[in-house]
């Protein structure tokens, strides 16, 4: 009897109300009372994990099954257990705890499919779900293809893989969903927006229906579908309106921290190392709680990445390497921390240090070598070492014989003035074509482009073998033939006689082209003048004495009226005057003398003729104030003329400066 509440049996029936009415707070309270009477009542402890699970106390939840192991075997709650671990994160635990189940029911196989998801083991998750599929007959049909569309898009977009076609259908928006990313992950970015947007009118539809379904909530819906939209766009180069697309589905800030931290990242991908101040509020986003079990392992080292990348644009170089000491530890092979650093490094002048980090990863990890070496050989070009980063490229055996690295290595060289290494580099390359696929297309165009090198550097006798070659393959090339005949008359003018037999007849190689409309027509830039029709006598007439032109003679030329034959002519007479070297400008004409002006004191230039003691004449005599007519001279020497600025040059005035003062002032 339970105490206070009238008989168990009252209890039961209470719990079995509740349960049917959806109120697992009320049937907890009846379950406490009947385990208060009984707490090894192995019924009521299932009802109270049930009821926990319903309110979302997956820990209580798991509590209870921990204490009560004796009671609760694993074969009763097995489910369960696995569930709440699941939901709490423990995704390892939840999948050991699924294997020591004996009996795999439906259930316990949904599960294990989560499971399976969470820790990106798609094959089996795929097999799973398949298996499923094929031996059920439920309502769940639907749901299951759901989650075996979504495990073929993660396998297209994180194992790079062509998905297996299924037949699955497209009628709900989520199997439409996966379905464009499915596509991204193959790169058919066109197709995939048809799907997104198609995706977008089903949501709408379905939710059209539902009368308590506001606006606000479609949209929020929407999201996800929105932001994968913008994603394509970003992958297209419509980066302005996947921003635009991106910041609408920050504005709803939708309760997905996944969603969130996927949109933010993309932001501040976008912004590169532009409006760092908008990366930074947006970076807080990544970082919010429980976004790790909402990513796969791909995204969540991207944002970290990012997250670097971030902090060296703005200069945070501690906390830049701390973020990159974390990623290495958690993927020690992965080549793009060890690229950020090494950008970091260099942003610091430290460009050694940079390719010792290149070589030392490098040796450690040579699956990545390919990429590591580039970016050294990009190092070694900036700081001048062309040689060293063409040691580098040769060593890189994967594009070693790539027409794109044998383009770069020639080019190289041939700036260093290195033509025996740029044509080693030729011949090594159509050797391995030789051995490897002779006679391919590239085979041969490595072949001209070799011959047609060393032509242009001189290497004549070289280049006859590379020629004879080409023409030995198609002997109607009269293009190669004339060169092979060109090279050879340098080096072995019989064996040129011999090839020139080979050379078709003039006969065949007319072309019926009528010269005359050729060059009367309007694309030419020269016309031949037909002759005048002669009227009359054909024959010409003999010239006589008086027919002979006169010839004109030459004038001589006049010469200035100061020429001295024996002076030597000024070399600078055929520049203007302001340019010439002896140039100082003009000198000031000297002010008319003025009366009363200038210092106290000063003398004039006429102070001679009032000088009374020089004038013999004039008796002594004071001067009348006022009288003096003296002008005050200047002891200034004009300032030397620049030369005037080149032809065309925009010429500025020089601003003055106006001087500030009181009363009086300028």
């Amino acid at each position: 009897m339970a105490s206070g509440s009238g008989p168990v049996s009252a209890l039961w029936t209470e719990i079995n109300r509740c349960g049917q009415n959806g109120d697992f707070t009320r049937a907890l309270k009846a379950v406490n009372k009947i385990l208060h009477e009984n707490k090894d009542d192995v019924t009521a402890l299932c009802c109270k994990i049930v009821c926990l699970i319903q309110n979302g106390g997956f820990k209580e939840a798991l509590n209870v099954m921990n204490t009560h192991t004796k009671s609760l075997s694993s074969d009763m709650i097995g489910f369960e257990k696995a569930y709440c671990e699941y939901r709490l994160n423990r995704v390892e635990h939840a999948l050991k705890t699924l294997q020591g189940i004996p009996e795999q029911t439906d259930k316990l196989k949904e599960l294990y499919g989560q499971v399976l998801y969470r820790l990106e083991r798609y094959d089996e998750c795929r097999a799973v779900y398949k298996d499923l599929i094929r031996n059920s007959q439920d309502d769940y049909e639907e749901e299951r293809k759901t989650n075996l569309s979504a495990v073929l898009a993660a396998q297209s977009t994180w194992e790079n893989t062509s998905p297996e076609d299924l037949g699955l259908p497209e009628s709900s928006y989520e199997l439409c969903y996966n379905a464009a990313c499915c596509l991204i992950g193959q790169g058919q970015l066109s197709h995939a927006m048809q799907k997104l947007q198609k995706a977008e009118e089903l949501c709408r539809k379905s939710l059209a229906d539902d009368s308590d379904v506001t606006e606000e909530d479609v949209e929020a819906e929407l999201a996800i579908i929105h932001s994968q939209m913008a994603y394509v766009m970003q992958l297209q180069g419509r980066t302005e309106d996947a921003l635009q697309l991106y910041n609408q589905v920050i504005k709803l800030k939708p309760s997905d921290v996944g969603l969130l931290a996927v949109t933010a990242n993309n932001i501040i991908t976008i912004n590169k190392d532009q409006n760092v101040f908008d990366s930074k509020k947006k970076v807080k986003l990544t970082s919010a709680e429980g976004v790790e079990h909402k990513l796969a392992k791909k995204q969540l080292q991207a944002i970290e990445l990012n997250k670097a990348l971030l902090a060296m644009y703005t200069n945070q170089a501690d906390q830049c390497k701390k973020l990159l000491a974390s990623l290495q530890a958690q993927s020690p092979g992965h080549p793009r921390p060890v690229l950020i650093q090494v950008a970091q490094l260099c942003r610091e002048k430290q460009h050694n240090k940079a390719i010792e980090l290149l070589q030392r990863f490098s040796d450690q990890h040579p699956e990545s070598a390919s990429g590591i070496k580039l970016t050294m050989a990009q190092l070694y070009l900036t700081q001048g070492h062309v040689t060293k980063a063409c040691d580098i490229l040769k060593s890189i055996e994967e594009f070693q014989y790539k027409p794109g690295m044998i383009s770069a290595l020639v080019t190289m060289y041939t700036n260093e003035e290195d033509i025996d290494s740029a044509i080693d580099v030729f011949t090594q390359a159509i050797q391995y074509y030789q051995s490897e696929q002779p006679g391919s297309a590239i085979h041969l165009s490595l072949v001209r482009e070799a011959a047609n090198y060393k032509l242009k550097y001189g290497r004549k006798k070289e280049a006859t073998s590379d020629l004879e070659q080409l023409w030995k393959r198609n002997t109607n090339d009269v293009h190669t033939l004339a060169q092979l005949i060109s090279a050879y008359s340098l080096v072995d003018q019989d064996k040129a006689k011999a090839l020139s037999k080979h050379l078709p007849s003039p006969d065949t190689m007319s072309f019926n082209v009528d010269v005359d409309e050729l060059e009367n027509s309007h694309g030419a830039t020269y016309i031949r003048k037909k002759a005048a029709k002669v009227v009359g006598e054909s024959q010409p007439k003999e010239q006589g004495p008086q027919d002979v032109k006169k010839k004109k003679k030459k004038k001589k030329g006049k010469l200035p009226k100061n020429y001295d034959p024996k002076s030597t002519p000024d070399p600078e007479r055929w520049l203007p005057m302001r340019e010439r070297s002896y140039y100082r400008g003009k000198k000031k004409g000297k002010k008319k003398e003025q009366v009363g002006r200038g210092t106290q004191g000063a003398t004039s230039g006429g102070s001679a003729e009032l000088d009374a003691s020089k004038s013999a004449s004039s008796p002594p005599t004071s001067p009348q104030p006022g009288s003096g007519t003296g002008t005050a001279t200047s002891n200034a020497v004009p300032p030397r003329q620049q030369k005037p600025a080149a032809a065309g040059a925009a010429r500025k005035k020089a601003p003055t400066k106006k001087k500030k003062g009181g009363k009086g002032g300028w």
